[in-house]
């Protein structure tokens, strides 16, 4: 049995996650408050569940990575992110910035996509997020094209550790254009690692690639009591990759 959680109970120690059945399940209830969701992520813990389930609390082991460093951008994708930067700078069609439409993007990642069956990206998950977004704790990386958003990502950030959560395209490589724009930043402020919760085969192309839970908690502990991110907005307003 995992622990049912109360809107003031603790998490358990990660070290407690299921490895079986259900690899990585720790517990279940409490709320998405802002405080729970970052005192979850401070521990290595993201909630993820489906709609008519309770909230259900993960820590996987392996922990799916991706290091700035180790970021692969390929010959094509390298060509579309010239394309944009060009335009970024000459007549501004396409533009790629931090934050415009935070709900926007989450909203685009909910979105029904073809062979899923549906989105854990609910409502409340949603709202959970948003009032991360307003405490200046969750931001989103867009692409736009002639006022439209076309692709992003978005994800939770505490100090120097950024934690992934989903992506979105409705042009071709516009997903993977937004997550570059997002490495390309985090990179120069000193982030060394992206969480990325769960192995797949499209992130491990990009370069990730799945460490010990031990590994990414040793890391994290280190990363959240660097300085907080201060500096997306002053980047967005350009509209430009730096």
């Amino acid at each position: 049995m995992i622990p049912w959680l109360d809107t003031d109970t603790p998490f358990p120690d990660p070290s407690q996650a299921l490895t079986k059945d259900a690899p990585g399940l720790l517990a279940a209830g409490a709320d998405l408050s802002p405080q729970r969701l970052l005192n979850a992520y401070r521990h290595g813990i993201f909630p993820w569940f489906s709609e008519g389930q309770p909230i259900l609390w993960w820590s996987t082991d392996p922990r799916m990575v991706l290091m700035t460093d180790d970021f692969r951008v390929s010959d094509s994708l390298k060509k579309a992110i010239r394309k944009v930067e060009r335009s970024a700078y000459a007549d501004g069609r396409w533009q790629l910035c931090f934050d415009r439409d935070f709900e926007a993007v989450m909203r685009a990642c909910a979105a029904p996509r073809k062979d899923e069956p549906g989105t854990w990206i609910s409502e409340e998950i949603i709202a959970g997020y948003c009032g991360l977004h307003r405490l200046g704790y969750a931001h989103s990386s867009e692409l736009w094209l002639d006022g439209e958003l076309v692709g992003g990502a978005y994800g939770v950030s505490i100090g120097h550790m950024f934690y992934g959560e989903s992506m979105f395209a409705r042009v071709t490589d516009g997903s993977k254009i937004a997550l570059a724009h997002l490495v390309r930043f985090l990179k120069s402020e000193g982030v060394a690692m992206i969480d990325c919760q769960q192995e797949t085969g499209h992130l491990a192309s990009l370069g990730a690639e799945p460490i010990s839970r031990r590994r990414f908690i040793a890391h994290l502990q280190a990363a959240i009591e660097e300085p907080q991110i201060k500096t997306w907005r002053s980047i967005a307003a350009g509209g430009r990759l730096r």
